[in-house]
């Protein structure tokens, strides 16, 4: 069963940084290695918005919120898609989810919260 399995996360204060990542589980090497990975996150009372995709090839795009403090990476080898976040501030509590937009498939969601 494909599964996209989400790690990391937790209560942060504000300044700190925080890394989360994801693993494709069941997900072919030839299916992940080809493939844009995303970084989601929905706020309390917020419609899901996108945070960060990286290509295939490694290259990567950010919202304007996540410009700067936020780095997208990936092991194709390992499966896994990373979000390191830095310099947290409380707008970024939310629920993260990973997702591989071609087969609409996404991670169970990761709480972040950030206090002030």
């Amino acid at each position: 069963q494909v599964r996209l399995v989400q790690s990391g996360g937790g209560v942060m204060q504000a300044g700190e940084s925080l890394s989360i990542f994801c693993v494709g589980t069941g997900v072919s090497g030839a299916i992940f290695t080809t493939n844009s990975m995303g970084w989601y996150r929905q706020a309390p009372g917020k419609q899901r918005e996108l945070v960060a995709t990286i290509t295939s090839g490694g290259d990567a795009n950010y919202a304007d919120s996540a410009k700067g403090r936020f780095t997208i990476s990936r092991d194709n080898a390992k499966r896994t898609v990373y979000l390191q976040m830095n310099s947290l501030r409380p707008e970024d509590t939310a629920v993260y989810y990973c997702n591989l937009p071609a087969y609409d498939w996404w991670g169970q969601g990761t709480q972040v919260t950030v206090s002030s």
